[in-house]
């Protein structure tokens, strides 16, 4: 199975030990990461990856993929600058941006759902095109100049602590996501369209339907990130977030979501995207450089696909032995079950 090596340990409870160790290990050994100034630091920074990734999760569960994401949040953060320029009022700016996010998640899942076309393939042409609509609306300016009660929210924390603002919606919105996914029809539909999407169809589940308002959510949470990007780090640019795509992927199927669809839990992706983000954190105290950390994030995306497979063949392998030292007739037992001790 995805979510277990060698048929032993859930591969997301060994991300979610591993997150634990790297931690317990940098606050002892890595100068200055334990300040409440770094956390800080460390939880903003990868709450953009964090935010698209619970949309994203559910996504690839359900089989298919959005590719982007990255370019959604530049083109959010695009807009956002531009209508800034032009003297509109932040709180009329900020929904704007975010209904041009559900535009941008209903052209893919249109294309998607009503086209039959591969999610990889139409969200790899839309990056570009999102990317190049942003570039168009702001050119290589950058807009800054955003109220300071904004700009604290999005860069702030609380009183003294390492708490950030942000982080207390981001919590809400990760207890809403954990629930829909894990405890309502609509999750377990989600996880039966990427077992077998011919009979999640058969048994009456609405499969289009559910992929469509998918895409929607992702293309909602893609703006939302990207005006909180342009209030964190106090810049709007038509660049903001280049290659974000490929964290929020690394993360997520770090995690122990399957990239084939039908398996994979929230508090596996978070847990990929934080043990992710401790990773850059850790290394950029050391002053491993940008180049060098794009090379990790790679390495981890092969190892979180490459691993657990070799897990299910190892699983497989064991019971394959087991069949074959049992007496006639006896049934074989399932890949990762246990044999009784006498």
């Amino acid at each position: 199975m995805r979510d277990r090596i060698g048929g032993a340990v859930r591969w997301d409870t060994a991300v979610g030990a591993l997150l634990v160790v790297l931690l317990l290990c940098s606050f002892s050994f890595v100068e200055n990461f334990g300040n409440a100034l770094n956390v800080s630091f460390l939880i903003g920074n990868t709450l953009p990856i964090a935010l698209i990734a619970l949309p994203m999760t559910m996504l690839v569960v359900s089989g298919e993929v959005d590719l982007s994401v990255g370019s959604t949040v530049g083109l959010s953060g695009a807009v956002m600058g531009a209508l800034w320029n032009q003297g509109m009022a932040i709180e009329t700016i900020i929904p704007i941006c975010l209904l041009l996010g559900v535009v941008c998640g209903l052209v893919n899942g249109l294309l998607v759902t009503r086209l039959g076309l591969p999610s990889l393939a139409v969200t790899i042409g839309t990056m570009a095109a999102y990317r190049g609509i942003a570039q168009i609306v702001l050119g290589s300016d950058s807009v800054t100049d955003f109220p300071f009660q904004y700009l604290d929210f999005g860069a702030g924390r609380i009183g003294d602590t390492f708490i950030p603002y942000a982080a207390l919606p981001f919590v809400v919105l990760l207890a809403i996501a954990v629930v829909v996914l894990h405890a309502t029809r609509f999750g377990r539909s989600l996880f039966a369209i990427g077992a077998s999407e011919e009979a999640a169809r058969f048994s009456g589940v609405r499969v289009k339907r559910l992929k469509l308002a998918m895409f929607v959510t992702t293309g909602l949470l893609s703006a939302l990130t990207g005006v909180f990007w342009a209030l964190h780090y106090a810049s709007a640019r038509y660049d903001n977030a280049m290659g974000l795509e490929l964290s929020v992927i690394a993360a997520v199927l770090l995690g122990g979501v399957d990239f084939d669809g039908g398996k994979g839990t929230l508090g596996g992706a978070i847990a990929g995207v934080f043990l992710l983000g401790t990773l850059q954190n850790v290394m950029s105290l050391l002053n491993v450089s940008a180049q060098s950390q794009i090379v990790v994030t790679g390495v981890l995306l092969v190892v979180s696909v490459l691993a657990p497979r070799i897990g299910r063949e190892i699983a497989h392998a064991r019971a394959r032995r087991r069949t074959a030292a049992a007496p006639p007739g006896t049934p074989a037992p399932p890949p990762g079950a246990r044999t009784p001790v006498a």
